[in-house]
């Protein structure tokens, strides 16, 4: 008679690496041990312009999707005062700024005015024309990142 307990103990080894196999390689960003990152990352959303939440492989990082995801990055070099594109977000009574930069294949936007900052990839095929829109989903999540006193002008 088989005994089943190989069989249990080969699906209890499987399991944590069925796991490892669905996370998204990202790099962490240079300031993602800021402990404000945590409260950023800890509010955002589980769905993001219809695509899953899904998990990553460094701290203070978080992708949506498969195929063309979205990729959030908490800690990135705040940006200085600057002449780039920026866009306003009102979002809960707070209103959370963001740099656009247009990239070949994908939108890099940076939050604006926010320590630390946020990057947030929004590759173009999935939101060639709404990036406001994907931004407003994720900026209730920036908005845990204290203000620096800079603004969208």
């Amino acid at each position: 008679m088989p005994r089943p307990l190989p069989l249990l103990a080969l699906a209890v080894l499987a399991a944590p690496l069925a796991g490892c196999a669905s996370q998204y390689p990202v790099d962490a960003a240079p300031y993602a041990a800021d402990p404000d990152c945590a409260r950023v990352m800890l509010a955002v959303p589980d769905v993001l312009g219809g695509l899953d939440y899904r998990e990553t492989t460094s701290q203070a990082t978080a992708a949506w999707g498969d195929e063309y995801p979205f990729v959030m990055r908490c800690g990135v070099e705040p940006p200085g005062p600057t002449t780039d594109e920026c866009l306003s977000i009102e979002t809960g009574g707070t209103t959370v700024d963001w740099l656009i930069l247009d990239e070949d294949d994908a939108w890099r936007t940076v939050s604006f005015g926010r320590s630390p900052a946020v990057e947030l990839i929004v590759p173009k095929v999935r939101a060639q024309d709404a990036v406001g829109d994907i931004l407003a989903e994720v900026s209730r999540a920036v908005a845990k990142a204290p203000s620096n006193g800079l603004e969208c002008r």
